[in-house]
């Protein structure tokens, strides 16, 4: 914890951290919300489905698009005019009389102008703090986030049943703005700049490094939704033990990425990180099959150890993508990144649905498990296309110009 004090004591960290913390907190309230509020309007689940499907689309389209645009126009530039289009569809959704088609054309360009801040900040992350630093502040990212998932689910279910949806969404608007604001006017935006990148849209997945890392995002993240939707089918939605035991799913990921996130990053880092949750979700699948009855106690305990990797799985992913890419490319590169693993998730949620309707919880956990057993193989297989960042800066590749040389006659 002491390398961490130190990491927070450089200047500019904490505030960044804590900004953009705040800014992404939307982001695990907002799909919710939409559901609860499209149900309680039209009463059905399934309309609700059919608009969240719609922001879904947007977001993962849109994720390398205004990645990439933050270095044509600048970053403050893209995540203001993103975050006021996002704020303006949501006060939509929630105060105009819509129809199921008016719902999904204002869910789609929410999602579509979702703000890239998780790009934008990871982006900046190695412009302010030294080589020694780059790859322990990728894992204090990656376990903080876990912060967002186990309040902002409870902060707006709370206020959706309590107070109503409306309120609901209004609460999105105002940490949509104010998170937003926050991190748009941080110094650290007005001191870096993204160079334009001179490749094609779509280029940097050409990079084996960017191609594995959306690959094992996906499944990662396939593997984490198959466990939420297994959790709820398993404990029911209307009483406490299924938060509880998602909450602890995300702890276990806290604990993992701050316990781990000194530890040099080798080739293997990834495969043995995946095995961990691997590990972990495979012994959640038996405790709820049909030779042992599903206790809290007992699948809490197999999610603890399967999220003690997550976070520093996605700790790997981030600083490995640093290190491969040329600074120009870096935010492109994660925005590919976050939608291989939007795609991740809607895969994820959707066989665990069929498996659950199927043959009960016990499917979508195995199904979970299948995502991070198919990463751990991935990763393995693979090995040799990690980069082996123990004792090397983690920083991007700098882009280069050619120098003109007078010629002396």
């Amino acid at each position: 914890m002491a390398g961490y004090r130190e990491l927070l004591r450089t200047r500019g960290v904490a505030r960044i951290i804590a900004a953009q913390l705040t800014a992404r907190f939307p982001n695990g309230m907002t799909s919710l919300a939409i559901l609860l509020h499209v149900e309680q309007q039209t009463g059905s689940y399934g309309a609700a489905g059919l608009v969240l499907a719609a922001a879904s689309i947007g977001q993962a389209t849109a994720g390398p698009v205004t990645s990439r645009w933050m270095g044509i126009w600048g970053m403050r530039r893209v995540l203001t005019i993103t975050t006021a289009v996002c704020a303006a569809a949501i006060v939509v959704l929630a105060l105009a009389p819509l129809n199921i088609v008016g719902y999904m054309i204002f869910g789609l360009i929410a999602g579509l102008s979702t703000p890239p801040v998780q790009s934008a900040v990871r982006t900046i992350y190695p412009k302010i703090v030294n080589s020694r630093q780059l790859t322990p502040l990728f894992s204090l990212d990656a376990s903080l986030q876990e912060i967002i998932w186990i309040l902002a689910p409870v902060v707006i279910t709370l206020v959706a049943t309590q107070v109503g949806t409306v309120p609901a969404l209004l609460l999105i608007v105002v940490f949509l703005v104010g998170g937003g604001t926050w991190f748009i006017l941080s110094p650290e935006l007005g001191r870096v700049r993204i160079p334009r990148s001179r490749r094609g849209f779509g280029r940097v997945l050409g990079k084996p490094v960017v191609l594995l890392a959306t690959v094992i995002g996906f499944l990662l993240i396939g593997g984490a939704s198959a466990v939420e939707a297994a959790v709820v089918a398993t404990f029911g939605h209307g009483g406490l033990e299924a938060g509880l035991v998602l909450a602890v799913f995300s702890v276990g990921s806290l604990i993992g990425g701050l316990a781990f996130g000194h530890i040099p990053m080798g080739p293997w880092a990834m495969a043995r990180r995946l095995t961990v949750v691997a590990v972990g979700l495979v012994a959640a699948s038996f405790f709820v099959s049909d030779i042992t009855p599903a206790t809290p106690w007992w699948v809490s305990a197999c999610l603890l150890v399967a999220g003690a990797g997550v976070a520093p799985a996605l700790a790997v992913m981030f600083a490995m993508t640093s290190a491969s890419v040329k600074f120009s490319e870096t935010a492109e590169a994660y925005g590919w990144i976050g939608t291989g693993q939007l795609i991740g998730a809607a895969l994820g949620s959707a066989v665990a649905g069929f498996l659950i309707d199927g043959v009960g919880p016990a499917g979508a956990y195995a199904a979970a498990a299948a995502f991070a057993i198919l990463g751990a193989l991935v990763a393995t297989v693979f090995v040799r296309g990690f980069p082996d960042l123990r004792g090397r800066d983690a920083s991007p590749i700098p882009d280069t110009e050619p120098v003109p040389v007078p010629v002396i006659t």
